[in-house]
């Protein structure tokens, strides 16, 4: 399923939500296949930032600047 393009908050937010829901559906996110929901979800964070061009410090940097 395609990831959504951008950088928001909301952007990045709808694309984890589609990882994870992607993986409770069909046991994978992406090519990879978590042993656990945990490992899921921070596989999810992962790919979501990737495809924004942001890391999580650059993520955690703009909230504290906000």
């Amino acid at each position: 399923m395609p990831l959504k393009e951008g950088k928001s908050r909301k952007t990045i937010s709808s694309n984890i939500k589609k990882l994870v829901h992607e993986y409770d559906e069909q046991g994978h996110v992406a090519n990879s296949r978590p042993a656990s929901r945990k490992r899921a979800v921070k596989q999810a964070v992962a790919i979501a930032l990737n495809k924004a061009g942001v890391s999580r410090r650059q993520k955690a940097a703009r909230r504290k600047s906000h």
